[in-house]
């Protein structure tokens, strides 16, 4: 067992490279027997045209993605609770998306899940994750203003209650962030994961700087889970690449997307994650803009949502795309890392 204490960076290091090479070693195996049981991608007809092709390709890569993660995670060793809830939280929304996935596959229904259920359970998750962080981690509800010593405190409102003898304290208004926070990031995540390669190689990226975060506030074993899912995703983008040879899913979708919204709170970076993701913010935006310029007024503020879809619309290449919405999550996860730590510097 690795000794995060004594050669802490060798052990992110090679966290993310022992991801990389288990993911990339065992999806070959994996897309062969999601062949055999032939689970493969429900295209959605209203979606562009030249999607239809990749019908049936399989899927459920986020499957592989979170045992990847998991098994690597704890075969390192030295799990705290900060990465416990964490991994908590990433594994319970996978399930949801699980579930997602298997509607999809056989049920062969594309949009999987009822949105109603899909949304209350990852709201109870999310509550879930918000009173373990608070209750067990002993997180504060403090929500720090990137580049100040200021800030707000949501806890104001906070009710104890008593369950079998533990006193609960629930403070509605950080609840509140919390599950909009993991609610949020989890489906803007899973709207981006529409191109080959876009969702993997972005959550890569800002997966590297949650885990340059936490290793900067010495959450050794919080770096450690960030450096496996950007390496188990860096694995899964051998064959997840155009043209794709699986697909990650909800399972993988949903799962990852709640991870991103695990770190914002377990690092305290809860307003740095609008930037930090800035990429899924664009995408939910697009929607939300789109769907409410078409209710008020008959048109389309975009040839096609999500923003990705907008691209390919105008004729961009889905690799061009890929390329360049990776380079925009460089560019915002590394200037989120920037202020974070001129932030700290300051103090």
């Amino acid at each position: 067992m690795f000794r995060l204490t004594l050669y802490p960076t060798y052990t992110v290091f090679m966290t993310a490279v022992l991801a990389l090479v288990v993911a990339g070693a065992l999806f070959p195996l994996w897309i062969r027997l999601l062949k055999f049981r032939n689970i493969g991608q429900q295209v959605r007809a209203d979606g562009p045209q030249g999607h239809l092709v990749k019908q049936g390709t399989p899927t459920m890569g986020g499957v592989l993605i979170l045992f990847v993660v998991v098994g690597i995670y704890l075969a390192i060793g030295h799990v705290g609770r900060l990465g416990a809830i964490a991994l908590l939280a990433t594994v319970a929304c996978g399930v949801l998306g699980f579930a997602d996935d298997y509607a999809k596959v056989l049920k062969e229904r594309s949009l999987g899940l009822r949105p109603r259920a899909k949304l209350m359970w990852q709201t109870l998750i999310a509550v879930a994750f918000g009173l373990l962080a608070v209750n067990w981690v002993h997180l504060t509800t403090w929500v720090a203003l990137p580049l100040t010593n200021r800030g707000f405190d949501l806890g104001l409102l906070t009710t104890t209650v008593s369950v079998g003898g533990l006193r609960l304290q629930v403070p509605w208004l950080y609840l509140g962030l919390v599950a909009f926070m993991m609610v949020a990031e989890s489906n803007a995540v899973n709207l981006t994961d529409g191109l080959d390669g876009l969702a993997a190689g972005t959550i890569m990226i800002v997966m590297l700087a949650y885990a340059a975060i936490a290793f900067r506030q010495n959450h050794l074993e919080v770096a450690v889970l960030a450096a496996a899912i950007a390496g188990a995703n860096l694995g899964f983008l051998w064959y997840n690449s155009f043209p794709a040879e699986i697909f990650m899913g909800d399972t993988g979708a949903l799962g990852l997307g709640a991870a991103i919204a695990a770190f914002g709170v377990i690092t305290k970076t809860e307003l740095l994650l609008v930037l930090i993701g800035g990429i899924y913010f664009a995408e939910a935006l697009s929607v939300i803009l789109q769907v409410a310029s078409f209710k008020l007024t008959g048109k389309r503020v975009l040839l096609m949502a999500p923003l990705h879809h907008h691209f390919e619309m105008k004729g961009w290449s889905e690799t061009k795309i890929m390329v360049r919405f990776w380079i925009v999550t460089g560019i915002l996860a590394g200037f989120g890392f920037a202020l974070y730590f001129v932030g700290t510097v300051r103090r």
